[in-house]
C-alpha cells in the first residue's frame, strides 16, 4: 500500500525516526483541502504510543479536511544544512501516513493535552499545568494522526559521515 523508499540506503531505521518524532517541536501536516486542493499546515505536536497528538480550535479548515477524508501525512525536518557550494542540503526528515481522528472521548482528550503540555514545558508542576489546561479547555480541540506508515531519509552525505 505504501512506497518502499527508491534510495533505501538513504533510509533510517525506525528507532532514528522515533527519535527525530520525540525530539522535535514542529512539523507539517498535509490533508485533503478544500476543492481537493492539497492543504499543509504547520502544528506542534507529541509522539506517543504510535500516535501523534495535536491541538486546535474546534472549526476551520483542518477540522473540515479531517471531516471529509481522514488521510494524512505529517512531516517533520531534524535537520536542513544548506551546502551551497553543492549546491545540496545535508538533511534528516520523517513522514508519518495515516488517518486523522477528533478526540471526543473526554478522558482521552485530556491525556492528550496532558502529554502535549508536559512535551513543551516538562518542568511545570502538575497545579499549574491543571490551571492552564483548564482556562482553554471548553474551546480546545485534541486530533491525533493514529500512524499506518513511518519512514525517514537522511542525504547521502550524513549515512557517509556514520560509516566514518
Amino acid at each position: 500500500m505504501f512506497r518502499e523508499m527508491r534510495r533505501f540506503k538513504q533510509q533510517l531505521s525506525d528507532e532514528e525516526c522515533l527519535e527525530i518524532l520525540n525530539k522535535e517541536t514542529a512539523g507539517v501536516l498535509a490533508l485533503q483541502g478544500d476543492d481537493d486542493y492539497p492543504y499543509a499546515v504547520p502544528l506542534s505536536y507529541v509522539y506517543a504510543d504510535n500516535k501523534i497528538f495535536f491541538h486546535g480550535a474546534k472549526t476551520g479548515h483542518k477540522i473540515d479536511a479531517i471531516n471529509r477524508n481522514p488521510k494524512a501525512s505529517f512531516c517533520v525536518v531534524s535537520e536542513d544544512n544548506v551546502v551551497p557550494e553543492k549546491y545540496t542540503t545535508y538533511f534528516r526528515s520523517v513522514i508519518a501516513f495515516g488517518k486523522m481522528r477528533i478526540i471526543t472521548d473526554e478522558a482521552e482528550k485530556r491525556e492528550a493535552i496532558v502529554i502535549l503540555a508536559k512535551k513543551y514545558f516538562p518542568e511545570d508542576s502538575a497545579d499549574h499545568r491543571n490551571k492552564a489546561i483548564e482556562g482553554e479547555y471548553k474551546p480546545l480541540c485534541m486530533f491525533v494522526l493514529e500512524i499506518e506508515h513511518l519512514t525517514g531519509k537522511e542525504a547521502i552525505e550524513l549515512v557517509k559521515a556514520k560509516r566514518g
